[in-house]
């Protein structure tokens, strides 16, 4: 096989936009799996969210949660890597997010906090198999952290935090991306997918020649990079298709599938 793992993110591309994993897909994730291929999930999800999508598609093995902030083998729940930070790295950013009521969370490998939720981002947190713990203060923790997500059902919010942020540099020396519409996403400097993929295929002697790697958005870009394939889905923005090697189908019209079948099943 050509390609030897197959690194895939999993919302917009993965999964459809109602969050489904359709047949065809999963028959052709598990082919390649049978096949001798190594299928690593690359996604913004922590591996309580992340993991149960790898069940679904009845596999076991590595993760590479929070944007490559927290690298996971399953079944155990086995830390391989981190890319953390202190608390006091955000404050400035929190105290912003207190000020303009916009809604953020924080998180270390296996757990997030929030200080307060509304009903609408309860019901995005349950979307996504999350269960938050409600703290009064996140910066009265004391613990290492992979992540500061911010998100708004109105993505004109995450819209001007976005511009706002970019033009006062208030992430300082950590790594601000654009995870999705409605999320922004604070990480570690080195923290990315590609990173993270890059240190997972040299542990496992996997050239990046022999990587197959299928994203839609902005936080997928290094990943993709990295790969010696990087497709793009149809429905990613147009500053993700510029920079992939090839396009599929998008995420609601099998693209995964299509690309899986096209490039290795049926090569």
């Amino acid at each position: 096989m050509a390609y030897q793992l197959i690194a895939l993110d999993v919302d917009g591309t993965l999964l459809s936009d109602d969050y489904v994993l359709t047949e065809r897909t999963r028959n052709a994730v598990r082919a390649v799996h049978e096949q001798g291929g190594r299928i690593v999930l690359c996604t913004g999800r922590g591996p309580a969210s992340a993991i149960p999508v790898l069940d679904e598609l009845g596999l076991e093995g590595i993760v590479i949660t929070h944007n490559g902030g927290a690298t996971v083998r399953t079944p155990g729940l086995e830390l391989l890597h981190q890319y953390a930070f202190p608390v006091a790295q955000i404050a400035e950013m929190i105290d912003y997010c207190r000020k303009h009521s916009v809604h953020f969370d924080v998180c270390a490998p296996f757990d997030m906090y929030v200080e307060s939720w509304s009903e609408v981002e309860q019901a995005m947190y349950k979307k996504f198999f999350v269960t938050p713990h409600l703290v009064e203060d996140v910066t009265a923790l004391e613990v290492s952290l992979v992540k500061f997500t911010l998100y708004s059902a109105d993505p004109a919010v995450m819209d001007a935090v976005e511009k706002d942020w970019s033009l006062t540099g208030l992430y300082g020396e950590l790594r601000m991306i654009r995870s999705g519409e409605h999320f922004i996403d604070v990480m570690h400097e080195q923290a990315t997918k590609g990173n993270a993929l890059r240190r997972l295929c040299a542990q496992l002697q996997v050239h990046p020649e022999h990587v197959l790697a299928i994203g839609n958005y902005y936080n997928d870009l290094e990943m993709l990079s990295f790969a010696g394939l990087g497709i793009a889905m149809a429905n990613s923005p147009a500053g993700v298709l510029e920079q992939a090697d090839d396009s599929t189908a998008s995420n609601n019209e099998d693209g995964v599938a299509e690309a899986l079948e096209k490039h290795i099943l049926n090569g």
